[in-house]
């Protein structure tokens, strides 16, 4: 306690040290254990989990306190995604629990080791064709219409309510008339995610272009900056953090859009198309695989999108307050 009575903060070293060292305890409750009996279901099984679990608790909250440098809030997610795949791995060892309910985190790393050379083509198929064609696709798509609406507005009468229809189409219902139309290959998985992403950036867009002050679009007309002047200097600049916004969410759109796009029809390979195979072959582990697959290539791309906006909108306040 500091002089004022209030719990002082931790020292880096001391929150490093102690989560480490909870982490290290428990690996080794985990292997002890679990190697001794195949379902240890005993009262001092039990009370040591549940003191690893408190343990792991004060170990988190003391790293989240942790301030004065951007590696502490990735530290902290780090950390908790380590306790969640270890009492994932404990429980599901400990209680014998069904593979095809749920298998171990292990069987899932062991799986993707094995048959990462498929799950790599799938990623290809998937990922690198269909997402990343359609997202661009379907983003320049909904800014480009986005500005002509802004620069005609007899457009957003007519062209608006059109463009909301894209939003309310089920993908069930449009992914089986993309393969009628494009074939059963990637183009068609790329036009579901077009037609998913579009409005959400035409929307986003529109909003971020009024984002502008009054005051500050006055002072350009003052000025006798022209229309195109105005929106280069002032309007697209306030604009981006709406922009970047409709990225990160339609990246994570376009990814689910391909993968449920591909259980209505795909060649042998997807991320989707593995997943609905090696489902109604109950290969569990697999299918778990092509999910963390997916996973982790939607966090990636998030990741990516926000640094870019911290780059690019570094000047915006909503950017500012998050350092």
């Amino acid at each position: 306690m500091n002089p004022h009575g209030t719990l002082r903060s931790p020292s880096p070293w001391q929150a490093g040290a102690l989560s480490l060292g909870a982490f290290g305890l428990a690996c080794w409750f985990l292997f002890s254990s679990l190697a001794a009996t195949d379902t240890p279901k005993d009262l001092p099984f039990w009370a040591a989990t549940g003191a690893l679990a408190v343990l792991a608790v004060v170990g988190i909250r003391r790293l989240a306190s942790l301030e004065g440098s951007s590696w502490f809030p990735l530290l902290t997610a780090a950390m908790f995604g380590l306790w969640i795949l270890y009492f994932w791995q404990l429980l599901t060892v400990a209680l014998d629990v069904p593979r095809v309910l749920l298998p171990a985190p292990w069987l899932i790393v062991v799986s993707l080791q094995e048959h990462l050379p498929t799950l790599g083509g799938d990623f290809v198929q998937t990922v690198v064709k269909a997402v990343l064609v359609g997202w661009l696709m379907g983003c320049g798509l909904g800014f480009g219409v986005a500005l002509a609406i802004d620069r005609m507005p007899f457009l957003q009468r007519g062209l608006l309510p059109i463009a909301s229809l894209t939003s309310t189409i089920p993908l069930v219902g449009v992914a089986p008339i993309a393969v009628m139309w494009f074939g059963f290959d990637w183009p068609s998985k790329a036009a579901v995610v077009v037609l998913m992403t579009f409005f959400p950036m035409l929307v986003s867009t529109l909003a971020g272009l009024k984002a502008a002050d009054r005051l500050e679009r006055e002072l350009m007309h003052s000025y006798a900056a022209s229309y195109g002047r105005t929106l280069w200097s002032l309007r697209l600049p306030a604009a981006l953090p709406f922009v970047f916004s409709a990225l990160k969410i339609n990246a994570t759109l376009a990814l689910i859009g391909a993968i449920v796009a591909e259980f209505f029809g795909s060649p042998t390979a997807g991320l989707g198309f593995r997943i609905s195979t090696e489902a109604t072959r109950m290969n569990m582990p697999l299918v778990w695989a092509a999910v963390t697959v997916s996973a982790v290539t939607g966090s990636v791309a998030y990741a990516l999108l926000a640094a870019g906006e911290r780059r690019a909108a570094f000047w915006h306040p909503s950017i500012r307050g998050k350092k």
